[in-house]
């Protein structure tokens, strides 16, 4: 059998570091793959005047599953400044590279795992009775629809005239917008259909019934936003009844929901959102976890998935001499890849190696050791981006 290809796609910042680091610990647990570059980025921005170049998706066409490091954007005026000049008053307009392959692609289900490390000095930890301090024990994996709500883009400031005439036949539009000036209007629109809401929702049953999670939790806010929502918690009860009666379904608004992650997080399995919503409270619940240097994710089409770490491109740390970043949340989006490719044993493997490192304490990155990220931090006591992932291999 031929090895697989895997496409890379380092990006900007510190996404070169972390992911090279990464390939260094999946070769070690025995992964065998061909890997071949992309480019993306700010750097294509800048000198192409499009972050994600056809011949990257041209890859990923081709094979299918990409490790994408991290990117750097900017605002619009910034963006279109930092333009090669050759490039400037074209009109272009830079967009996320990353929304770029969801929307391609329709990388429509976003799973983005939130699971407790033993040991963690991160960890949320509260007051339990008789002043007590419990430290819960949270898993937690957020689904989270990619493509829709309010991150499809479907978008407009001074809206054209028939966008306007058709707000204007809303009720409520009509009656609490209608005397501004139409040019002092900004409109954002929130889409669900209900074939990519039924997608995301039954990804979530059948993960939880896979890895015999109790209860599915659809956080949206249908008291409020009842068409959208509305929709998804509709079809949520509608596919549970006639398909996974075993597994719970569990109902909660948002900014409930925000306020229970840090009062009983230990009580939620999967939880599945919207867009928007499932950006908030997977980073809501990836803070109990250690934050962002263990947040991974994966972004899931019917033929092609792209996993990355939901952390920035940081690029200030990568111009340090010595790199000082956490790897292992893009080591972790490794390990979903290696779960979407079957190869449950290794990342297995690369899981429990982690968890060792992390539990001994010996190798401990800046933000473990609740550092501020300066270079000086290895002079007391920080593992490097290096050593942190050189311990991994070694606990391997």
């Amino acid at each position: 059998m031929s090895k697989r290809t895997i496409v890379t796609m380092p990006g900007d910042g510190i996404g070169r570091i972390v992911l090279e680091e990464t390939l260094r610990i999946l070769d070690a647990a025995g992964f065998s793959a061909d890997y071949v570059n992309a480019d993306i980025g700010w750097e294509c921005w800048k000198t192409e005047g499009n972050p994600l170049p056809d011949r990257t998706i041209e890859l990923l066409a081709k094979h299918k599953i990409g490790l994408f490091g991290a990117i750097t954007s900017k605002p619009k005026e910034e963006a279109a400044e930092e333009l090669d000049p050759s490039l400037q008053g074209k009109g272009l307009v830079y967009s996320s590279p990353i929304v770029g392959l969801r929307q391609h692609f329709n990388l429509d289900v976003c799973i983005r795992p939130c699971r407790t490390y033993k040991g963690n000095p991160l960890n949320f930890i509260r007051r339990g009775p008789d002043n007590t301090v419990e430290e819960p024990e949270i898993n937690v994996v957020i689904f989270r629809q990619n493509t829709e709500g309010l991150y499809s883009g479907v978008e407009w400031s001074d809206p054209p005239d028939n966008v306007y005439e058709a707000l204007l036949s809303h009720p409520k539009f009509l009656k609490n917008f209608s005397r501004v000036p139409k040019d002092e209007l900004s409109v954002s629109t929130r889409i669900f259909t209900r074939k990519a809401t039924e997608r995301i929702l039954k990804a979530a049953f059948e993960y939880a019934r896979q890895y015999r999670y109790r209860s599915v939790t659809v956080c949206e806010k249908p008291n409020v936003i009842r068409e959208t929502s509305g929709l998804m918690f509709r079809l949520a009860k509608e596919i549970q009844q006639s398909s996974f009666p075993e597994i719970e379904l569990w109902n909660t608004n948002i900014d409930a929901q925000m306020m229970w992650l840090t009062k009983n997080p230990e009580d939620y399995g999967v939880i599945v959102a919207g867009n928007m919503f499932g950006d908030i409270v997977s980073d809501g619940f990836a803070g109990l976890i250690g934050g962002l240097g263990f947040a991974c994710s994966a972004n899931i089409g019917e033929e092609v998935a792209v996993f990355e770490p939901t952390h920035g491109s940081a690029p200030k740390y990568a111009d340090y001499p010595v790199s000082i970043v956490n790897p292992i949340a893009m080591v972790e989006s490794a390990c979903l890849m290696l779960d979407h490719l079957g190869e449950n044993d290794s990342s297995a493997r690369i899981r429990s190696a982690i968890g060792r490192v992390v539990s001994h304490g010996e190798a401990r990155t800046y933000d473990m050791l609740k550092l501020p990220g300066r270079p000086d931090v290895l002079e007391k006591g920080a593992a490097s981006t290096a050593e942190m992932a050189e311990a991994i291999i070694e606990a391997l």
